[in-house]
């Protein structure tokens, strides 16, 4: 069984589990710890996920929501999770769940590392993993899959077939994750254009739709006509008004070649639902460390180039499959580097 509580149910459900023994506590401001339905017992092996997003978005939180199922189906663990978990309410969210016994946490996204940081320590028991994050600890992990490296084959692709040589990025919030995205994605079009110009801009929400179509027809009207997206459920709007528009765009997290067949090179595709599943697995069997988990193109069933649009040229197929093999071959390398005074990665070819 999966338990859902919205943030409002979360907070309800609490004061309805312990109505009888409230009496006083009734009119306090903090909100009293559910007690979510359980399966298979005190004893079984519990997860729990906090999405920033709802798990319908088709991209980032349904292929979390997706993870913990999968893990469930899996491993026969109990399931809970919170979906449109605000900034505000992060730290509460992964708190009560510590308290209601469960063994590992997902908080879906980078931006929860500071309520990680601040939860985990007061909960030894409970080990804690930041999707996209940036920590580790004595319970903590971070599970990363590397965006730069299927990025960097988007932007070969992007710079091959742009005609005005202005590429753009679009994506909800700058942090680490996206900015490495960006990153792989300038470095892939400068392996072919070494002067191509990429713009990138942040909405500061992952699902506002008309954000997300302003963002687009600007970028249109400054002249980009290749545009790699990272949003959620306005991701969509990116896409089609790319085909409105007569530009291109990638498709992220799922294959997204539907949603825009006119418009889509090709999407990055993430399977966290499978990366999340390991982690659960390694959990389980108490195999887990304290460290950033970090998948690549090494794990083709995790990270790799969806459907490809009928427009790519078959040369341009070739190029973007051989560099993939590169970098899965270590031929190509991203190494941490310093460009401009600014800690970044750069690319280091092989020499063979």
């Amino acid at each position: 069984m999966t338990t859902n509580f919205s943030r409002r149910e979360f907070i309800l459900f609490s004061s309805a589990a312990f109505a009888t023994s409230l009496v006083v506590q009734a009119c306090s401001n903090k909100p009293t710890t559910p007690t979510a339905t359980t399966t298979g017992g005190t004893e079984g092996f519990k997860i729990a996920i906090a999405l920033p997003g709802t798990i319908t978005d088709k991209g980032w939180n349904q292929s979390g929501y997706e993870g913990i199922n999968l893990a469930k189906q899996k491993l026969g663990a109990e399931t809970a999770y919170v979906e449109k978990v605000a900034q505000a309410d992060q730290t509460e969210v992964l708190t009560d769940f510590a308290r209601k016994g469960y063994n590992l946490i997902f908080a879906h996204g980078g931006q929860f590392d500071a309520a990680i940081e601040q939860v985990a320590s007061q909960f030894p028991n409970t080990f804690f993993v930041g999707v996209n994050g940036n920590l580790k600890g004595e319970n903590i992990a971070s599970l990363r899959i590397d965006h730069l490296q299927a990025s960097y084959l988007c932007g070969v692709i992007g710079a091959s077939l742009t005609k005005s040589n202005k590429l753009a990025y679009i994506a909800g919030e700058k942090f680490p994750a996206t900015e490495g995205e960006l990153r792989g994605f300038e470095l892939g079009a400068k392996s072919v254009k070494p002067n191509i110009k990429i713009t990138s801009t942040f909405t500061g929400d992952w699902d506002d739709v008309a954000k997300a179509k302003e963002a687009t027809l600007a970028l249109v009207s400054s002249g980009a006509d290749v545009i790699y997206q990272w949003l959620d459920n306005a991701s969509a709007a990116v896409l089609q008004t790319a085909g409105e528009k007569g530009v291109y765009a990638f498709g992220n997290t799922k294959d997204q070649l539907d949603v825009a067949p006119k418009a889509v090179l090709t999407s990055a595709v993430k399977r966290l639902d499978l990366a999340i599943a390991y982690i659960a697995e390694l959990a389980k069997q108490k195999q887990i460390k304290g460290q950033i988990y970090t998948i690549g193109l090494e794990r083709p069933d995790i990270l790799f180039l969806g459907k490809f649009g009928a427009i790519i040229p078959e040369a341009v197929k070739q190029k973007v499959l051989n560099a993939k093999q590169e970098i899965v071959n270590k031929k190509i390398v991203f190494e941490d580097c310093k460009e401009a005074g600014k800690d970044t990665r750069c690319v280091k070819k092989a020499t063979t």
